[in-house]
Order: structure tokens, then sequence, then C-alpha cells
């Protein structure tokens, strides 16, 4: 009983994420839905949900310098995508102009800027996931039923943010040293390599040492057993139940009673009938979940330290 209280104690401390504290299974199962969702629709406004969801869910779980970086990345790559892919498919009725004697079609780029939201909003969204389903919850959910594989992946998610870790403190301890200069291109290159060199002999070295430690530790010697903090609580059930009732109605609003938004000869129309609106309400409060039970819990905090 006491070890049950300190651990709802544990899940609602303010320095958890409030939506990262639900079960993991409720956790894979509302990213998988999303992604899903997002990666096999071609309806704009269900593409513009999960856009803006998942660039709001980022926003939240990093600094703000560290997300304004990333968006000069995220930018030019769907500028890249949508003004691309109309120089590549020339399909469409409405021709904009000729380019070297082949059409450049309004249809072509607007789903262009359809496929770069998409491609865009599934980073985030796997950004997002790789935050939030860290390595002791992938462990919990697969260590039973696959726990080589799981273990496999436990241990890549600790290493990406462990390499960027050591890539930029090599980085620095170089230029500290005087090694070389960011005046030129040249130096850049230089740099760059001698600091992916040294990074690759450090992840072989780390590797090593990681399998060392875990045979001294007797990993594979005995039938592993397992430990968990995880417990599937009430409102894990009402956030799964709520997630599957969104999934449920996007689902059938778009793939199964709602016609397919085609762009190609002719852009369809949006029509907003009670099929297609549900829908799209749907997967709009599905997306933005996250976003409204993170800013929820932040100004609970707020008016609870304002009374102290």
């Amino acid at each position: 009983m006491k070890s049950n209280e300190s651990y709802k104690n544990m899940r609602r401390e303010p320095g958890m994420r409030a939506f990262s504290s639900y079960h993991p299974s409720v956790l894979l199962i509302y990213f998988a839905s999303v992604l899903l969702i997002t990666m096999f629709t071609t309806h704009p406004l269900l593409l513009a949900a999960a856009f803006l969801g998942g660039i709001c869910f980022c926003a939240l779980l990093e600094r703000p310098r560290v997300f304004l970086h990333s968006m000069l990345f995220y930018i030019p790559l769907f500028a890249l995508i949508a003004l691309t892919n109309p120089l590549f498919s020339h399909n469409g009725e409405t021709v904009l102009f000729f380019l070297s004697g082949n059409p450049v079609t309004f249809e072509a780029f607007l789903y262009g800027v359809a496929m770069g939201a998409m491609f865009v909003s599934v980073l985030h969204w796997f950004k997002c996931c790789n935050r939030i389903m860290t390595s002791d919850k992938m462990l919990f959910l697969f260590g039973e039923m696959v726990p080589k594989l799981s273990l496999l992946l436990s241990s890549a998610l600790r290493f990406v943010p462990l390499f960027q870790r050591q890539f930029v403190k090599i980085s620095q301890t170089q230029k500290a040293m005087g090694m070389y200069s960011q005046d030129s291109y040249v130096d850049k290159i230089k740099s760059g390599s001698n600091v992916f060199q040294t990074m690759l002999s450090w992840s072989l070295e780390n590797a090593m040492d990681t399998g060392t430690s875990m045979r001294a530790r007797g990993y594979g010697v005995h039938k592993r057993s397992s430990f968990a903090v995880f417990r599937f609580a009430k409102r894990d059930a009402v956030m799964l139940a709520l997630i599957l009732v969104l999934s449920a109605c996007t689902l059938s609003g778009t793939f199964v009673f709602g016609e397919v938004f085609a762009y190609y000869p002719r852009l369809s129309k949006i029509q907003l009938d009670a099929s297609t609106g549900t829908a799209c309400v749907a997967f709009l409060i599905l997306c933005f979940l996250p976003f409204l039970i993170e800013m929820e819990e932040k100004l609970r905090w707020k008016y609870y330290r304002s009374k102290i």
C-alpha cells in the first residue's frame, strides 16, 4: 500500500512531464495512432492538424533556443519538398508556367506542400516519441516478449543523446586547443573529419566497455528478472479510451465513410460534411492532446505557486 502511494506521488512530481507520466502502453498506442494516420492520409486539414500539433508539442518539450535552431533545418526541408515536386511531377490541369518545356502545375505544387507537411510532421512526432518513450519504458513494454530486441532499442535510444553530447564535447575541446579555425570551408571539413574519427574510436571503445560491464554483472548467465514501477491506473484507462475513440472517429470519417482527397488531375474540394468534419475535429483533438495536458499542468503549478 505504501509503495503504491509513493508511486502515485512520484508520477505527479512537478519535475516530471504530465503526459509522460501515463502508462507506457498508452503512450505507445498514442504515438502509433498519430504517426500512422499522418503517414497514410493526404487530407490537408488532417495534415495541418498533425503539423501544428507536432510543432507545438516539440516547443514544449525542448528549450526555446534548441527548438528555434531545429526549425532552421525543418523550414528549408519543407520548402525543398514543396518546390521540387512540381519539377518532377507534371500532373494537374492548372499550368502555372513552363520550365524547359515541362509544365509546372498548381496541383503538383500543392501536393508537394502536403508531402512536405507530412514529412516534417512525422519527424516532429518521432522526435516527441523519442523524448517521451525513454529506454526504461521500452524495456518495460518489450523486455519479456523480445528481450534482445528491447535491449537493442533501449541501448540505441541511450546512445543517440550520448553521442550528441560527446560530439559537442570533442568539438569544443579541439576548438579550445586551437587545433583549427572556422575561417574557411577547408578548416571546417578538416575539423569535422577529425571529430568524426575521434567519435568513431570513442564509440567502439564505449561499446566494448558496455559489453564487458554487462558480462561482469552476469548478463545472460541466469534467467532475466524484471522490475517495473509502472502500474496501469484509472487515469490510464480513461486516456486509452479517449485515444481509441478519437482514432476510430478519424479513421472512420476519413477512410471509411469520407471521400479520399485527390490532388490529381483536379484538386478536390474540401467538403466538411458530417463524417469529414467529425474526423477533422477528432484528429485535431488527438494531435493537441499532449499540448493541452502539458499546458493544463503548467497553469495548475503556476496557480499553486502563486498561493504559497
